[in-house]
């Protein structure tokens, strides 16, 4: 696993990962790590409580599916306000990432 995820940036990525297609939990991690090259990790402790803290205020939903074989697990999905959040954040990181990049500048910089 590569780099851990700040728990504040789960909740975009998850909404990213549930535009796709529903997933359960440990699908949307392991997606997160596929999309990144292996370059990021989601743990459980950050992304369970972002999945509860987003069905909460609307902009997933989970269904419980149950298998012929092994435990049930939740199934999210993006709802309608998902949708229009995600267009929103993605916009946010995109101006943040772009003002980042303004004071980083071009500058290569090298480790003393």
């Amino acid at each position: 696993m590569g780099r851990a995820v700040f728990k504040g940036d789960v909740p975009l990525l998850v909404l990213v990962v549930l535009a796709e297609a529903p997933c359960h939990g440990y699908a949307i991690a392991r997606e997160i790590e596929r999309r990144s090259g292996q370059g990021l990790g989601v743990r459980e402790g950050t992304l369970y409580p972002a999945l509860r803290v987003l069905e909460q205020e609307g902009l997933i939903e989970g269904q419980w599916e149950t298998l012929q074989s092994g435990p049930a697990r939740k199934v999210y999905s993006l709802t309608q306000s998902g949708h229009a959040e995600l267009a929103r954040r993605i916009q946010a990181w995109r101006d943040y990432a772009q003002s980042f990049g303004q004071v980083l500048g071009g500058n290569d910089v090298q480790p003393v």
